[in-house]
């Protein structure tokens, strides 16, 4: 399971690799998304709406292989379950370049609706971005684990541990980030908000 020819550092410290990556993943999204970030082609309306159809898809694609993969390690079969985490974690790649392409060259939706409604969705759609936040460095320390250690080394780390809280955590988050979209898109309405500076 593991890659004799991981880089050592990584392996002796993957706790610090997923904090630098965590940092520098919410630092490109912080960019995009309150600084304005000049890296992203103009996009129209009709674009951002497409694309986020692809990320709903992307992250229904997501839990399935989450809870796939958990079925798979519950099972005992850890090459199944290796493989559907780390499709789960190619999708959220996909997810990220998706999202900062929509949101950076595109804008964002703002929810229109019924204030009851507006609640609902805005407590949902809260939930769903804390949960987003905690999962990412959960996820970003299970890869690494997972990547650079062989499955009698993974017993000496919290790997297992951990997997349990992020499986939970994660799914919940791309879940409600789902309903979120369907309330947004198809069960209520939007007004678009252009990014600054286009």
């Amino acid at each position: 399971m593991a890659t004799a020819d991981a880089p050592p550092v990584v392996k002796r410290h993957p706790r610090a690799v997923a904090a630098l990556l965590t940092v520098v993943g919410y630092a490109l999204v912080v960019g995009t998304l309150y600084l304005g970030l000049p890296i992203y082609p103009t996009i129209s309306e009709a674009t951002v709406n497409l694309l986020a159809d692809a990320i709903a898809v992307v992250n229904t694609l997501t839990v399935f292989c989450l809870l796939g993969g958990w079925r798979a390690v519950r099972r005992g079969n850890v090459r199944r379950h290796r493989a559907f985490m780390l499709s789960a974690f190619l999708l959220i790649l996909v997810f990220l370049v998706l999202y900062l392409l929509k949101t950076g060259g595109g804008g964002r939706k703002e929810f229109v609706g019924p204030d009851g409604a507006a609640l609902f969705y805005f407590g949902m759609l809260g939930v769903h971005i804390l949960l987003s936040i905690l999962s990412v460095p959960l996820v970003l320390y299970n890869v690494t684990v997972g990547l650079t250690h062989t499955r009698d080394e993974l017993k000496q780390t919290a790997h297992r541990r951990v997997g349990r809280v992020t499986v939970v955590v994660w799914s919940v988050s791309l879940t409600l980030g789902v309903f979120a979209y369907v309330l947004l898109n198809h069960v209520y309405s939007y007004e678009f908000v252009r990014t600054a500076g286009f």
